[in-house]
């Protein structure tokens, strides 16, 4: 992953702003091509939700990176369970790395427990941004709460199974994620 995070930096280094964030990346491309990518490093997240104690599991492209993939990208999905007793958890992992809220809207949220109660909220850093989820969000019939405990963890880094991760991106469907779980097929 660090490898991908500096391949990342290199490769967005001197390109022109766009002003698209996360939020604006298409099926095809995805957040690589939107300036959430520049600077774009999931570890600073990830190690504050770690020393919050705060389980959160890594979703998306950084998950198949883990898993081997060589495509990179700009953002940093998280799954996790929702309980509401881990909500003040994130909230301090979230405000650690002076992450900004958003709603799918992109209407501001309060950095509080009650936003990490919600089905998905949007976040953004300095260094990532992204989605953090939870079961509520409708995931087309898969039981993502299985994915959770089925969750591989290296170091501070909880991550979805390669099966699991192959299930959501088909289920999900969209090009980058059709070629992706192909990809995954294939390691």
């Amino acid at each position: 992953m660090r490898d991908a995070v500096a391949r990342t930096r290199e490769l967005t280094r001197d390109r022109p702003s766009t002003g698209r964030t996360h939020d604006d990346a298409d099926g095809t491309d995805g957040t690589l091509a939107t300036d959430s990518a520049v600077d774009f490093d999931p570890f600073p997240l990830l190690e504050a939700l770690h020393a919050a104690g705060a389980r959160a599991v890594v979703i998306g492209q950084v998950a198949g990176i883990l898993h081997g993939s060589t495509e990179l990208t700009g953002d940093l999905d998280l799954l996790w369970d929702g309980d509401p007793q881990q909500a003040k958890a994130f909230t301090t992992a979230f405000a650690a790395v002076s992450a900004r809220l958003t709603d799918d809207d992109g209407v501001p949220v309060p950095l509080e427990p009650a936003a990490f109660l919600r089905p998905k909220v949007q976040f953004e850093s300095p260094a990532a941004s992204g989605d953090c989820c939870t079961p509520a969000l409708p995931w087309g019939g898969l039981s993502v709460q299985d994915f959770l405990d089925r969750a591989l963890t290296v170091g501070p880094v909880h991550y979805l199974s390669r099966a699991d991760l192959i299930s959501m991106r088909r289920a999900i469907g969209r090009p980058k994620d059709l070629r992706r779980a192909d990809e995954l097929d294939r390691l």
